[in-house]
C-alpha cells in the first residue's frame, strides 16, 4: 500500500452505500464520496494543466478554503487525486494569519466554494503574480471523471509524496507548515486502528478543526475500516447538554477530543442530566488532561476505554499512549505511555545522555530530559522552511553510522516507576524564579486539583518576576488557594498573584490561549 486513496476505495467498494461522513446539513456515502473526489480531482488537475500552460505540476500545494463539512473531505480527497496536496484555510481562520500560510506556501491555488469565494479573491487582493481560485459549484457543473487521466496521475506517485501539510504556530509568532507524506498517515493509522479497535462498527464525533492534527486520526481512521465521521456543530461546545444529545442522537462511540472540551463537560456535572449510554471509546490528547475531571468521567462511564494520547503534529498525530488502567488522584499527573508500535522515542538530558526508565530514583522518578521520536511517523520538516527544519529534524544523536534524521520534540519528560513516560512541561514553558527552575506545568496541576478550580494556567511575568495562576471556577479566597497549593508544592512554585476568569480563553484548536493570557491578565480585577 503506497497512497491513502487506497483507504477510501477499498472502504467505497466494501460499504457502497454506508454513510462516512456527515454534518448537520448533509451527508455522504462511501460511494458518493469517491465519485465526487475523483470529480474534483479531475476538474482540479485539469485546470491546473491550463494555468501552468501545459507544465505537469505534480506534489503542489493546493489550499482548501472552506467550513468544516462533508464537502471538506471530498476536497483534501480530489485534491490528492490531482497529484497535489492540500492545506487546510478555515473560514473562520484570521485572514492575516491566512496570508500568511499562502504566502510561505507560494500557494497560487485555492479550492473553495460560492459562499467563500469572495473571502478567497480578498486573501490575493495584493498580490501581483498569477493566481487560480476554483470554486466547487464550477467543478461540478463542467467536469466529468476521467479515469485515464487520474490513472496516469495515480502511476506517477510514491508512498513519500505530500498528502497535506498542517501549519503549527512557531515560537517567533510565524506558523510552520509541517508536511506530512503517504507513508507517513499509513503507518500512523495502522497504529491508531489496530490500538483502538477502529472498525466498521466506529462512529466517531469529531470536534477538532480539519487544520488541526487530531482531525488526522479521525478521518483516516475511518476511512480505512469503513466507520462513520459525524461533524459536531462548533456551537454545541457553549451548550453541553445539546452535546450530549447529539452523541446519543447520532449513537456516536468514538470521540478523540481535547481535554478543555471534556471538562466543560465534568465541570457542570452533565452526566447528573444526561447518560451516554452508546459512548465505548474517549481518548484526548492537545494538552494535558486535568487528573480531576477524568476521574469524573471514569466514574460516570466505568466501562469505557479512556486514553492519554501524546504527539506533536511533526509526528503525524502521536508518538506516545497510555490506555489508563488503574486509579489516579486527583492531583496526581497521568502518564504519557509508551511509545507507539512501530515508532519509537527516546530521552535524552541536558548533557546528551539517555535517560532510561531503569534511572528511576526513591521518588519514583528518573531525572528529566528531552523527547525525540523516530520512525515512518516522523514528518518530512517543514515546508519552504528550511533552518527551522534542520533546527527539529537533527540526525539521530545515538546513531553516528549512517544518516537518521529524528524530530527533537522541545517537551521535557521523565520515566515513572512503571516505566511510562511522564510530561513534565515545553522547554520554553520552563522559566526561572527566585533562582529556582520550575515547571509551570507542575503548578497548574496543583492548582487544577483544588475543589472549585474547573481550568487554571500559570504564567510567568519575566518583567516583574512573578508567576500568575488564572482559573476558571469557583472564586476562592488568596487562603484557599495559597494553602492548597502549597500543600502540593515547593514554597517558591506558589503563585504570587491569583486571577480569577469567567471563562478560560482558548484558541482554535480548542487549548487554552496562554499567548492571550500572558499579555491580558493584568486587565482582569
Amino acid at each position: 500500500m503506497k497512497n491513502v486513496l487506497e483507504f477510501l476505495e477499498a472502504s467505497a467498494d466494501r460499504f457502497p452505500d454506508k454513510t462516512v461522513i456527515a454534518d448537520d446539513k448533509t451527508e455522504l456515502t462511501y460511494h458518493q464520496l469517491l465519485i465526487m473526489s475523483k470529480q474534483i480531482g479531475t476538474g482540479l488537475g485539469k485546470r491546473l494543466l491550463t494555468f501552468f500552460k501545459g507544465d505537469i505540476r505534480r506534489n503542489s500545494p493546493i489550499a482548501v478554503l472552506l467550513d468544516k463539512s462533508t464537502v471538506s473531505l471530498a476536497s483534501f480527497m480530489g485534491v490528492v487525486y490531482s497529484g497535489n496536496f492540500y492545506v487546510v484555510l478555515d473560514a473562520e481562520m484570521p485572514a492575516a494569519r491566512m496570508r500568511t500560510i499562502l504566502e510561505t506556501l507560494c500557494a497560487r491555488v485555492i479550492l473553495t466554494d460560492a459562499a467563500h469565494q469572495a473571502q478567497a479573491e480578498e486573501l490575493y487582493r495584493e498580490q501581483k503574480s498569477g493566481h487560480l481560485i476554483l470554486t466547487l459549484e464550477e467543478l461540478f457543473a463542467d467536469t466529468k471523471t476521467d479515469e485515464a487521466f487520474l490513472s496516469e496521475i495515480r502511476s506517477a506517485m510514491i508512498d513519500t509524496d505530500p498528502v497535506y501539510a498542517l501549519f503549527t504556530s512557531g515560537s517567533t509568532g510565524v506558523p510552520k507548515g509541517t508536511v506530512i507524506h503517504h507513508r507517513n498517515v499509513i503507518s500512523y493509522i495502522s497504529w491508531y486502528t489496530e490500538t483502538f479497535d477502529i472498525n466498521e462498527h466506529t462512529v466517531t464525533g469529531s470536534q477538532t478543526p480539519f487544520y488541526f492534527s487530531m482531525s488526522v486520526s479521525d478521518i483516516y481512521s475511518i476511512l480505512k475500516c469503513g466507520g462513520t465521521l459525524h461533524i459536531i456543530p462548533k456551537t454545541l461546545f457553549s451548550f453541553p447538554i445539546r452535546l450530549m444529545e447529539f452523541l446519543n442522537d447520532r449513537a456516536i462511540n468514538t470521540i478523540y477530543w481535547v481535554p478543555s472540551a471534556l471538562c466543560m463537560i465534568a465541570n457542570w456535572d452533565m452526566f447528573r442530566y444526561v447518560k451516554l449510554p452508546y459512548l465505548k471509546k474517549v481518548l484526548f490528547a492537545g494538552e494535558v488532561m486535568p487528573t480531576k475531571q477524568l476521574n469524573y468521567w471514569r466514574k460516570n462511564l466505568p466501562d469505557a476505554v479512556f486514553a492519554n494520547l501524546f504527539g506533536p503534529t511533526e509526528s503525524t498525530d502521536i508518538c506516545t499512549y497510555y490506555i489508563v488502567d488503574r486509579i489516579f488522584r486527583d492531583d496526581e499527573p497521568l502518564p504519557m505511555g509508551r511509545a507507539c508500535n512501530n515508532c519509537q522515542v527516546f530521552v535524552l538530558d541536558e548533557q546528551g545522555r539517555r535517560v532510561s526508565e531503569k534511572d528511576c530514583d526513591q521518588s519514583g522518578y528518573s531525572r528529566e530530559g528531552e523527547l525525540y521520536i523516530r520512525g515512518s511517523f516522523v514528518a518530512m520538516g517543514y515546508y519552504r522552511n528550511r533552518e527551522k527544519t534542520e533546527e527539529a529534524f537533527v540526525q539521530n544523536p545515538l546513531n553516528p553510522d549512517y544518516p537518521e534524521p529524528v524530530y527533537r520534540t522541545g517537551d521535557l519528560v521523565k520515566y515513572n516507576q512503571y516505566g511510562e513516560l511522564v510530561y513534565v512541561t515545553r522547554k520554553d514553558f520552563q522559566i526561572k524564579h527566585m533562582g529556582y527552575r520550575i515547571e509551570l506545568g507542575e503548578i497548574e496541576a496543583a492548582a487544577g486539583a483544588l475543589e472549585g478550580v474547573h481550568a487554571c494556567a500559570c504564567i510567568y511575568d519575566g518583567d516583574k518576576d512573578k508567576l500568575v495562576l488564572v482559573y476558571e471556577g469557583r472564586k476562592l479566597t488568596e487562603q484557599e488557594l495559597v494553602s492548597g497549593i502549597s500543600s502540593k508544592v515547593p514554597h517558591y512554585m506558589v503563585p504570587n498573584q491569583y486571577v480569577h476568569i469567567k471563562n478560560m480563553p482558548h484558541n482554535q484548536n480548542g487549548k487554552i490561549d496562554r499567548k492571550w493570557l500572558q499579555n491580558h491578565y493584568s486587565t482582569f480585577k
